[in-house]
């Protein structure tokens, strides 16, 4: 999937989204998902993204830090300056879309990185 295309459907996905609001859903989501796991296994994700997409997953130290859900969301919100409604629904729309964009084995891996109430997100 090419950039544009990634940011298309996450587009598609948020409620009304004003200029650029898509892509910065995108680079703050993949921020915090690279702050929950592994170093190794956001390279993995990064991998199989577009360019413009794999540094936002790379930025974290490696070591994975252990935040559940809400915390994934308001993490999101911070770095993207959103309140946590608008945070929850540009993360959760990123990683729907994320889970079409990998293939199934990197999805599995990833869901083996995070706990159970991150799985919804990842639908591939």
């Amino acid at each position: 999937m090419e950039f544009v295309e990634f940011v298309e459907k996450v587009e598609d996905r948020i409620a009304s989204p004003g200029p650029g609001e898509a892509e910065r859903a995108v680079i703050a989501t993949f921020e915090t998902l690279g702050e929950r796991i592994s170093g190794g296994e956001a390279s993995d994700i990064a991998e199989q993204l577009p360019e413009e997409l794999q540094g936002p997953l790379r930025r974290a130290s490696g070591n994975p830090e252990g935040f559940g859900l809400e915390g994934f969301f308001r993490r999101v919100g911070e770095k993207e300056g959103v309140d946590i409604n608008k945070a929850t629904d540009h993360a959760t729309a990123t990683m729907r879309v994320l889970g079409q964009a990998i293939s199934d084995g990197e999805l599995s891996d990833v869901r083996s990185q995070l706990p159970r109430e991150f799985h919804p997100l990842l639908q591939g």
